[in-house]
């Protein structure tokens, strides 16, 4: 079998798959949909020219905004392919997301960073006052059903945060974002595909 070949037909297996194990999942906390997708490896299709492409330019917008960073915490961090860009950036990188078998494929990827099974609501690390230097939500707003509260939590224990949404999502999302006191937005391209991008500073 041609490489080509083998190619397509991971491609429909893994379209397949994925809409069966996303119904219903938009916008309503339905963590056991997102952790059955991961059932098949990189079910997102993260190592893909596209996905490579706005990982890289976020790390630009981040480099250029905020530096070299202490310490980020990445909120949907699935396998840990932006994980592992976002370590360039970062001395200490922690993961959350709500599929343990994402978290553990995460542990594999970036063995220096910290992963954690869970929302932004429960991480264990920050108590109190603390705070990390960046918070980002990279594709994954669109799944939770509280936007607001997450968003508030964001800005609760990060001094900066940053945020990207595919664009065709900004009509659910950008008026959340609209409301946040200092936002600045960009954009990323790729191909046909276009990001938003929306950061802000609590500090």
């Amino acid at each position: 079998m041609s490489s080509k070949l083998k190619s397509l037909l991971h491609k429909i297996k893994r379209r397949t798959w994925m809409k069966y194990a996303l119904r219903g999942v938009g916008g309503n906390d339905n963590f056991e949909r997102l952790d059955l997708a991961y059932s098949i490896k990189d079910p997102w299709n993260m190592d893909s020219p596209g996905e490579a492409a706005r990982f890289e330019a976020t790390n630009r917008i981040i480099e250029r905004e905020f530096g070299t960073l202490d310490s980020l915490l990445e909120l949907g961090c699935g396998e840990g392919h932006q994980t592992l860009h976002f370590a360039r950036l970062a001395r200490q990188v922690y993961g959350l997301d709500v599929s343990e078998k994402a978290i553990e494929r995460a542990r594999e990827r970036v063995p220096g960073g910290k992963f954690a099974a869970t929302d932004i609501f429960s991480q264990p690390w920050l108590s109190g006052d603390a705070k990390v230097d960046l918070v980002t939500a990279c594709e994954v707003l669109y799944y939770l059903s509280d936007v607001e509260a997450t968003l508030k939590r964001m800005s609760e224990i990060g001094r900066h945060c940053l945020v990207t949404i595919f664009a065709p999502a900004a009509r659910r999302v950008g008026p959340h974002l609209d409301r946040i006191p200092g936002l600045r937005k960009d954009w990323i391209w790729h191909g046909g595909t276009v990001w938003l991008v929306c950061w802000w500073r609590n500090e």
